[in-house]
């Protein structure tokens, strides 16, 4: 209990201290999850919209394969890219593997189902007469398009932080596709788990602590979002 508490009192000194250490691999994950949870919402919001705006064969089937990837083990997205980036892999000759790219590679495909169904939720939720009122006012399909995606505005905004709050706690795909490299692919929850092998837990308190303020702030404000969705809806 003595060794708990005092670890927790030099995580809480070396947060106030702002330990470059710290600052780096913080850094780093913020960098690799914005942009991971970017290139992520630049395709699934308008694959989303795409199949939430559209009526076509197989869609439920294809809804059901989105929301099973939603299951898809972090492990199996970083086999599969390591195979393709790897030395003897397709995309080998590009140099991806154990770099910030690669970790985005791993958690775009993660989070873009991710992305894709809640945006769909979000615009299915959108009454039909808005559509009707849209056509009849004299709008067009890009028109009533905008005014559909208007209205679920609440639900999308909600989509993106869920998803950046998925990857900003993920830890397989940026151990096995990052490496681990410090000051360079080290994020908060591979730093984590490096701390704890070696048996120091002041530094994993610390990341502990400021993943948990993260994770904390992206659901306070996402189930701000999904309130508001709420009443939006009534």
């Amino acid at each position: 209990m003595d060794l708990l508490v005092d670890s927790v009192k030099s995580a809480i000194m070396l947060l106030l201290s702002f330990d470059a250490e710290l600052v780096d691999i913080v850094a780093v994950s913020l960098s690799v999850s914005f942009f991971s949870t970017l290139i992520a919402s630049s395709v699934g919001l308008p694959l989303g919209f795409a199949i939430a705006f559209n009526s076509f064969h197989g869609k439920r089937l294809v809804i059901t394969c989105l929301n099973t990837l939603l299951a898809l083990p972090t492990v199996v997205i970083g086999l599969v890219v390591y195979s393709l980036i790897s030395r003897r892999g397709i995309l080998g000759p590009l140099e991806l593997l154990y770099t910030q790219k690669a970790i985005i590679i791993g958690q775009v495909i993660l989070i873009i189902p991710v992305i894709t169904t809640l945006t769909i939720a979000a615009i299915s939720k959108i009454d039909k007469r808005y559509r009707n009122t849209a056509l009849t006012l004299g709008a067009n399909q890009r028109q009533m398009a905008w005014v559909i995606f208007s209205e679920a505005r609440f639900g999308v905004v909600a989509a993106i932080i869920a998803a950046f709050g998925r990857v900003i706690a993920e830890v397989g795909i940026s151990m096995m596709l990052g490496g681990n490299a410090k000051g360079f692919t080290r994020t908060m929850t591979t730093a984590m788990a490096l701390e704890y092998d070696k048996g120091e837990f002041v530094l994993a308190i610390a990341l502990g602590i400021v993943l948990m303020g993260f994770a904390f702030s992206i659901n306070l404000v996402f189930h701000f979002l999904q309130g508001r969705l709420s009443s939006d809806a009534v």
